[in-house]
């Protein structure tokens, strides 16, 4: 690597800023006839492309209760959402001004008890629910893919009632 390559990537992770924290909610639902769950998608209101409820910290919040927030405002769902994140998943999010910046997203699983026919943003989004595998075929961040895999994995060997009770996800 030639000194000015060396000096330009130096300068270039000098000046890379840390990642913004963004807090999400794998919405889930057991259904009778089915062992696994589904989980829901939501569209993006910019780009149209399948994501999960995210958004940014909220003062005073702490960051299980704003990835049950987000659920609501963007999917109109309610439920017992876990304390404990799933995992997390980073992406770069495109600014109105055409910047990109890099995003960590902790992500909480919550089981959805109740579907509001009103909510925020009802109106702005797709929705659909969908196999863990049909999720993880849908959304664009590899990382996101994996979490869908984890979750479905998870609740197969931990399911049953006790296991969603005691927020083990």
């Amino acid at each position: 690597m030639s000194m000015i390559s060396r000096i330009a990537s130096d300068v270039q992770l000098m000046l890379r800023r840390p990642p913004r924290q963004q807090y999400a909610a794998l919405c889930f639902r057991k259904r009778k006839k089915q062992a696994a769950p589904e989980v829901l998608l939501v569209t993006s209101r910019d780009t149209g492309r399948w994501v999960i409820p995210k958004g940014w910290p909220m003062p005073g919040k702490k960051s299980h209760a704003v990835a049950e927030r987000e659920a609501y405002e963007e999917a109109g769902v309610k439920g017992n959402v876990s304390r404990e994140p799933l995992g997390y998943y980073t992406y770069h999010k495109g600014l109105s001004d055409g910047l990109k910046i890099n995003c960590r997203v902790q992500v909480h699983a919550l089981e959805v008890k109740d579907m509001l026919k009103d909510f925020p943003e009802k109106g702005t989004r797709r929705q659909e629910w969908v196999s863990c595998e049909e999720a993880a075929s849908r959304v664009q961040e590899p990382e996101l893919k994996v979490l869908f895999h984890i979750f479905a994995q998870r609740f197969n060997r931990e399911s049953g009632p006790a296991a969603t009770e005691n927020n083990e996800y």
